[in-house]
Parts: structure tokens; C-alpha cells; sequence
């Protein structure tokens, strides 16, 4: 019988991104386990890049989840309780987890997090393991206004003023941001096609990123993508500080920040946030496509 490692990771594109060192770490140090990784089925396509998991449990959040007896679970959720829980309830050989293993520390990059982690139990880890690939940049700049909550949402007013001197844009965006994504087209004088938001799925999305030029976002998935595929980026942060979400330094990505702190959760545009102005990301883009 095939010894079996479980990771729980059942949160969004960009929490899976960043957990890629820690899994291919596991990879690496468990070579004779076969690996399931529990995260929600709509990530799919993004798991044969990452190359380090042979199989996926469809997960959302914390669980529970519906595996028996792993020799190890390995929480990559969170610190817990319920994630801690839902991974004893597996009855694992062994648990890597905070909580039971290394005190939660906040102030850390979320990649640096769980390399920590693994490395409080004797595994090695590369942090900067985050690549997917390489675009040949022969694609479009894309501009993707959404986020998950308005706190993290610039203007679309301004989005659109960024759009509106850079060439060959694309605006993205999911199912709900499609208002969002004309809106910014709209006003940047883009035709309809140029509006991808709600006809891309994650496969097409990774093809697109893998392949743009440029990518100006807010603090969300895309923005993760486009470190996968070492994609220049101008990322926006408002409530979240990019020492803890950022890109890696030196890749050809400018994380702007005007140094406030907030609610990553709220209902409205980060005051932060706002404190960006349209010249700054305009010269960002620049400086990175130089």
C-alpha cells in the first residue's frame, strides 16, 4: 500500500501560489508519498504546473476533510482550531501543523510562513521555489480592476486612466466583476472585445498571464500569477502590506504601498489605497516594461 501525505489548502488562486515552495518541498522530502493536496476543485488546472501534487480532494476552507488515516497531514490552511480539527479527525501518522508544532507568528510573507513551518520540522525548503513558468511576453498587458473585497478595489475611474495610455490592454476580471471590467473599458475608450472578465476560465486565464506583457492589479490572485510566470507587474496594496503578500523583490514587479495599514475585509476602497495616484502606477508600468 502506497504511503499517502495529505496537504489542506482550501482557500483561493493566490493562497494556493503561495504555498508552492512548501509543496514541492514536501515533494522533495516525501518522495516515496503519493501527495493529495485538499483545495477546492475550481484550482485544478493550476496543479499539474506546480508539479508536486498527485491528487486533489475538493476542499473549501478548513474543512472537514474526507480522508482516512494519511501517514502525514500537513495543515497549510491556517493556525486553527478548525483546521487543526478537521486534519486530527483524518487520524494521521503524523500532523504538521502550527498549534501542535511552531507558535503562529504574525508579520511574516505568507510564502515565508509555511517554509517556516516546514523547516521548524527538519524539512528544507526553497522560498523563492515560486515559478510555473516563463511568459515569452508576446501577449497583452492586462489590467484587472477587481479584488475580493472593495478594500482592496482601486478606483475603476483610475484603472481606466492606466489603461487608457498603455497598448494592447485586456481588462479581466470573473463572473461578478463583469460590470467592473467595462466600466474601466468604457471609460478608456477599449471596444467590447477587449473585455475578457466572465470568459475566462483558470485555464485560460493561466495561458493568458503566461503569455501578457504586463499585468497592473490590485492585492489579488492575478497578481500572484503573474510572479508564477515572471510576468512584469505593477501590483496596488491599500489595508495589506506587501511584506506580507507582495511579490519577491528584483523580478521586474513594483509593489505600491502608501504605508497604511486597514481592514483587508472592508466595504469601501482602503483610504491607503487611495493615497495612489494614477502617475505613480502610469511610471511603474514603465520602469518594469523597459
Amino acid at each position: 500500500m502506497a504511503l499517502e501525505l495529505l496537504a489542506l489548502r482550501g482557500l483561493g488562486l493566490g493562497d494556493l501560489l503561495t504555498a508552492v515552495p512548501a509543496l514541492r518541498a514536501l515533494r522533495q522530502a516525501f518522495p516515496e508519498h503519493r501527495v493529495t493536496l485538499a483545495c477546492p476543485s475550481a484550482l485544478d488546472a493550476l496543479l499539474p504546473l506546480i508539479g508536486a501534487v498527485d491528487d486533489r480532494l475538493d476542499v473549501s476552507g478548513p474543512g472537514p476533510v474526507p480522508f482516512e488515516r494519511p501517514d502525514i497531514a500537513v495543515n497549510l490552511h491556517g493556525k486553527g482550531p478548525q483546521s487543526i480539527d478537521a486534519l486530527r479527525r483524518t487520524e494521521p501518522g503524523t500532523l504538521i501543523s502550527h498549534g501542535s508544532g511552531p507558535p503562529w507568528r504574525d508579520g511574516v510573507h505568507e510564502v515565508r510562513r509555511w517554509c517556516d513551518l516546514l523547516e521548524w520540522y527538519g524539512i528544507a525548503t526553497d522560498p523563492e521555489d515560486l515559478t510555473l513558468g516563463t511568459s515569452d511576453r508576446s501577449g497583452p498587458v492586462i489590467v484587472h480592476p477587481g479584488a475580493a473585497f472593495p478594500a482592496r478595489r482601486w478606483p475603476p475611474e483610475r484603472f481606466a486612466k492606466v489603461a487608457s495610455v498603455l497598448d494592447d490592454v485586456v481588462v479581466t476580471g470573473n463572473a461578478e466583476e463583469v460590470g467592473l471590467a467595462r466600466r474601466v473599458a468604457e471609460l478608456a475608450g477599449l471596444p467590447d472585445e477587449r473585455v475578457l472578465a466572465g470568459r475566462t476560465d483558470l485555464a485560460h486565464l493561466i495561458d493568458l498571464v503566461s503569455r501578457a506583457r504586463l499585468v497592473v492589479c490590485g492585492d489579488t490572485g492575478v497578481a500572484h500569477l503573474a510572479t508564477a510566470f515572471c510576468v512584469p507587474s505593477v501590483v496596488l496594496f491599500g489595508p495589506v502590506s506587501p511584506a506580507l503578500w507582495g511579490p519577491p523583490p528584483g523580478w521586474r514587479h513594483v509593489a505600491l504601498w502608501a504605508g497604511r495599514k486597514g481592514d483587508p475585509h472592508g466595504a469601501r476602497t482602503d483610504p491607503g489605497l487611495l493615497k495612489i495616484e494614477v502617475s505613480e502606477v502610469v511610471d511603474a508600468a514603465m520602469e518594469v516594461t523597459s
